[in-house]
């Protein structure tokens, strides 16, 4: 009888809306409330404190955090799912941390942290000598631009520049946008996007010139000290160094690297060359293995179980400065202090005989801030098939306002929503208009948006197989990766009118009676997973 309870907001045989019972309303509503600022609170003041010591992956303070949430799993009395015994998908992690690098070039010796730095994992150490650079360009092959047609760059040394060509519109050639975007102003960003865009993995060492050094360097220092962690088995990469300018100019010769630059930029088209060097290179890492773990809440779905919803956040952050916490408290205890209340209102809904249709996984996963590790463990690793997995909800800072909505704060980022399947979006902008009436901003939703976001957390590892996602997502802030990023700053009733969204939107896809159409992407044409890399 319980499956009559549930009205449609959509038609199972057709995406049309149709209307809504009152009992739907009053249901959905109902648990909703069970959300509130009060509980979110209370659970952030635990998840940010500074006991969890800023939540860094493989850290004490990590698993800290892991255990606080896998408790209030067991306390909702959700099932173990992993090996029916356990909360926690653990997951292997390599961390490697610097053994004295060095690189020579002519004799003459570069250091780590005045003339170049890296903050990556290294497959394979490099210790060896090359007798020819080549310089490739902005180092990027795409469809509307290549730096490296024609050439071969196996088990080379190649310079490249940072950023990506620009005309003289100020038109990016490659992300085809005219905004000031964080592909040319955030390093990060900048080589993860590059890393997606180019064919660099087979070359020995890549060097990036950043005409930035200085500001770089003394900002990512900190980092680069650190370890650096990575998914034990993952593919090896090559080996990326940034560079100062004077390096540059010791590997380049006579060639001047600013006007190869805007020479590329006016043409619209590539420069290369090869210089003959000596270059000696010495970068090794002391390697260790060590572990982490997602953690997953399971509620059972009753005549649809073996059909799954996936609600996300990451719960992992960037640790410490010295003594100092970076507590994290919206990026992303924000997401996770939703995912666990989520959890707590679908549990209450099934203990009053109003359980879902359709099975959740509530998954909160580390080593996101290290590469988008845990999830991208557990889409290789399921617990649960993934051709049965109807969608994931990704929730990964929602409690902030940005610059953007200084003005008016009633509004949530939405990105990836339609990037799949026409039905998901639809259904998150039918519950808004129904419970929550936010102001839904598509900015970050488009292709060419500069600043990547829909490929820089936990949703994409779902969307590469064809999973439709929706990225929650309130903006970046002056505190973001600070340590400023407190508790203090969270509205805590713009995060609970956001994470009811999220619950309503869970809701109608664990209930309604057909599982959402996928009518965009390789599986609407009958296709397996795509063909995408991690940024």
């Amino acid at each position: 009888m319980r499956k009559y309870l549930f009205v449609l907001l959509f038609s199972p045989c057709c995406s049309g809306l149709v209307a809504q019972s009152p009992l739907i309303d009053t249901l959905a509503d109902r648990y909703a409330q069970t959300i509130t600022q009060e509980e979110l609170r209370e659970h952030l003041q635990i998840i940010a404190s500074d006991d969890m010591e800023g939540r860094e992956t493989g850290t004490a303070g990590q698993k800290k955090a892991a255990a606080y949430i896998a408790g209030y799993f067991a306390g909702l009395d959700l099932p173990p799912v992993v090996g029916d015994t356990s909360y926690y998908q653990t997951y292997p992690i390599v961390q490697s941390e610097w053994r004295e690098p060095y690189v020579e070039v002519n004799g003459k010796r570069f250091i780590f942290l005045e003339d170049f730095f890296s903050f990556f994992h290294f497959a394979d150490p490099i210790d060896t000598a090359f007798s020819q650079v080549i310089f490739a360009g902005y180092g990027i092959s795409s469809e509307k631009y290549d730096d490296y047609e024609d050439i071969n760059v196996t088990g080379q040394a190649i310079m490249v520049l940072s950023g990506e060509p620009q005309n003289k519109d100020g038109k990016y050639y490659v992300t085809n946008s005219t905004e000031s975007s964080r592909f040319t102003k955030n390093l990060m960003a900048s080589l993860g996007t590059k890393r997606v865009l180019a064919g660099i993995e087979d070359a020995e060492l890549v060097m990036v010139v950043d005409d930035q050094f200085k500001q770089h360097v003394n900002r990512y220092a900190m980092v680069a000290r650190r370890p650096t962690l990575a998914l034990k088995d993952n593919k090896p990469s090559s080996c990326l160094i940034i560079i100062s300018p004077k390096m540059a100019r010791a590997l380049s010769g006579r060639y001047d690297l600013k006007k190869l630059q805007q020479r590329i930029d006016k043409r619209g088209r590539t420069t290369r060359f090869t210089k003959d060097v000596s270059l000696e290179v010495d970068l090794k890492q002391n390697i260790e293995q060590i572990t982490s773990e997602n953690v997953l809440g399971y509620v059972e779905g009753s005549d649809l179980k073996n059909e799954l919803v996936v609600v996300t956040a990451h719960y992992d952050h960037i640790g410490k400065q010295g003594e100092v916490v970076n507590n994290g408290a919206d990026d992303d205890g924000s997401g996770t202090v939703t995912v666990l209340e989520i959890a707590e209102a679908f549990t209450e809904a099934k203990k009053a005989g109003y359980g879902p249709r359709r099975s959740i996984l509530f998954m909160t996963v580390s080593g996101e801030e290290k590469g988008l590790f845990g999830s991208k463990y557990y889409t290789e690793h399921p617990e649960f098939p993934l051709n049965n997995t109807v969608a994931n909800l990704n929730i990964d800072m929602i409690g902030r306002i940005d610059s953007q909505h200084a003005q008016d704060s009633n509004y949530v980022y939405i990105i990836g929503s339609d990037r799949l399947s026409t039905e998901l979006h639809q259904i998150n902008e039918q519950v808004n208009k129904t419970y929550t009436q936010l102001d839904l901003d598509y900015r970050y939703n488009a292709e060419n948006d500069p600043n990547r976001f829909y490929y820089r957390s936990d949703h994409y590892n779902f969307a590469k197989n064809n999973i439709p996602v929706i990225f929650y997502f309130n903006g970046t802030h002056a505190d973001y990766h600070r340590p400023t990023d407190t508790i203090e700053k969270i509205s805590f009733g713009l995060l609970q009118k956001r994470a009811q969204l999220v619950f309503h939107t869970t809701w109608q896809l664990a209930n309604q009676e057909q599982r959402i159409t996928v009518d965009k992407g390789d599986r609407a044409n009958g296709g397996g997973k795509t063909e995408a890399g991690n940024e």
